[in-house]
């Protein structure tokens, strides 16, 4: 198998630097998706190839339930297989996503959303050849910092105690 992958060695160093993505992950990724990201004209279209799109079946205000599509079962199952394991991963920026999505929407659906996180990832690396940067499990906190101060203040009142912020002062 390995002397088969010879020719695609550079594609396969750069998706094992995905967390929850190893070598035979890596392997089938190659083979049921191919390194020729011109294929698809955008991202949304192969993630509905793929079979890892969002859905939305929504209709007079009212979200209904909705099955994944079926798409390429062998992607799909290798992509849901590198979210759980990069759910696993500390640190990083797909874990902490997961475990929000998870509290939200439930576990599988959160594994499905971070597949979907990780074909995105995949679709640019291949398409412009540069590697994966992760954006840390701190970026999604630094986003919007007055609305996760907020919710903690309000998590610690709910708990009894009583919270006066003072901004940190820097050292000269």
């Amino acid at each position: 198998m390995q002397e088969k992958l010879n020719p695609y060695a550079a594609q396969l160093a750069l998706l094992d630097e995905i967390p929850g993505v190893d070598w035979t992950l890596a392997a089938v990724i190659i083979a049921e998706l191919g390194v020729n990201m011109s294929v698809f004209e955008s991202v949304s279209q192969l993630a509905s190839w793929a079979g890892v799109c969002p859905g939305n079946n929504e209709s007079a205000g009212k979200r209904k339930n909705s099955r994944i599509p079926k798409g390429n079962v062998y992607l799909k199952t290798a992509l849901v297989e590198a979210a759980h394991a990069a759910a696993t991963v500390k640190g990083t920026y797909l874990r902490d996503k997961f475990y929000r999505l998870k509290a939200r929407r439930g576990y599988k659906r959160a594994a499905v959303a971070i597949a979907h996180k990780i074909l995105v990832a995949i679709y640019h690396m291949l398409s412009q050849n540069v590697s994966y940067t992760d954006l840390g499990d701190l970026y999604l906190d630094k986003l919007n910092k007055n609305h996760l101060t907020r919710n903690l203040v309000k998590r610690l009142e709910r708990l009894g105690y009583s919270v006066t912020l003072t901004p940190e002062q820097k050292a000269a």
